[in-house]
């Protein structure tokens, strides 16, 4: 058995090669609903892959939405910060614009008495000077705020009506210091005169309610509140001077004599305002206004605009008042051309 093993090993190795050749295998085969079934799980799998492949292309990250909040964010800082300034600027805008018009509304209330006022050497006046004269015996050097008083033709209050109120009226104008509401506010007097000999009434300061030009013109001796008006409610600084005929800027009326004369040495009178707006007032006290308006240096000769600037320079170096108010401060300046006069 020894010798043939080896023998039938080989012999059925060849058999099982030659029936391989000629009897084919037959093919593993799947059932056709077992190759739909797979076709659909495959389109199932495609399409799903799809939406999770376009849900992670149109989604955002964290890192994206912390940018964009950023954004966001600094964009709102931004208008929110450019709306405040708008504001802010409006409001400043309408305080000027406010200023301006009550300054342009004064001068004009200011040009047309000027205009009017009588110019006569045989009357007195109330002006500021460096020294007393014949014809303005109540002349000073004033101090602060400025006072002025004059005679035109401009009509004026007075309890008497009809024909005996004359021509002529008593202007001044003046800062309020009564320490009331209406303290730090420059008023306005217009006070009308009857003829002469039309009545026998006397002022409240016991003169005669007539006109009488050579009698002292002492227009604020005890007056009662009723020829007074407040013509310039945010004006707390008065100031003026005169430009005489001679070229020269001065605190004194006149230049040949000393004399008013019916202002004939004076060729303009310049008046200088400063102006604090109602929102701004409320920030100071009316001592706090008054020891402003004392900061304003009075005029001492400066030349066209120089008083204006030295105000501007003293309300930039004031370093105990609110610097709101302070920068609220409006300042302005206009030169009143008299006309000839009448001698």
């Amino acid at each position: 058995m020894s010798d043939h093993e080896p023998t039938r090993s080989v012999v059925a190795t060849l058999l099982w090669g030659v029936l391989s050749a000629w009897v084919p295998c037959p093919k593993r085969r799947t059932a056709p609903w077992l190759q739909r079934t797979g076709a659909h799980r495959s389109s199932i799998t495609e399409h799903g892959s799809s939406i999770q492949s376009r849900l992670r292309v149109n989604g955002f990250t964290l890192a994206e939405l912390l940018v964009s909040v950023g954004v966001l964010v600094v964009l709102t800082l931004l208008a929110t910060q450019l709306l405040n300034n708008t504001a802010t600027i409006m409001t400043l805008g309408h305080r000027q614009m406010d200023a301006d018009s009550q300054a342009r509304e004064l001068f004009d209330r200011m040009a047309i008495d000027f205009a009017q006022m009588i110019r006569r050497s045989d009357i007195d006046y109330y002006l500021k000077a460096s020294t007393t004269a014949n014809d303005c015996r109540l002349c000073t050097r004033q101090r602060g705020n400025d006072q002025i008083a004059f005679y035109s033709t401009v009509p004026g209050w007075s309890a008497i009506t009809g024909g005996q109120q004359g021509p002529v009226s008593v202007i001044g104008y003046r800062i309020n210091v009564s320490g009331t509401t209406l303290s730090n506010r420059l008023e306005r007097l217009g006070e009308a005169l009857v003829w002469n000999g039309a009545t026998s009434d006397t002022r409240s300061d016991g003169r005669p309610a007539s006109v009488i030009f050579w009698a002292p013109l002492n227009p604020w001796a005890n007056l009662t509140n009723n020829p007074f008006d407040i013509i310039g409610r945010d004006v707390f600084r008065f100031e003026y001077y005169y430009l005489l005929k001679n070229g020269d800027l001065s605190f004194t009326p006149w230049y040949a004599t000393s004399s008013v004369r019916g202002l004939q040495d004076v060729s303009a009178i310049i008046v200088d305002i400063a102006v604090l707006d109602p929102k701004s007032r409320v920030l100071l006290s009316n001592s706090d206004i008054a020891g402003l308006a004392e900061d304003l240096a009075d005029y001492s000769g400066e030349a066209p605009g120089g008083l204006l600037a030295g105000w501007r320079a003293t309300l930039d170096g004031n370093t105990t008042l609110p610097r709101p108010a302070l920068s609220s401060v409006r300042v302005y300046e206009r030169a009143f051309y008299l006309s000839s006069a009448n001698l």
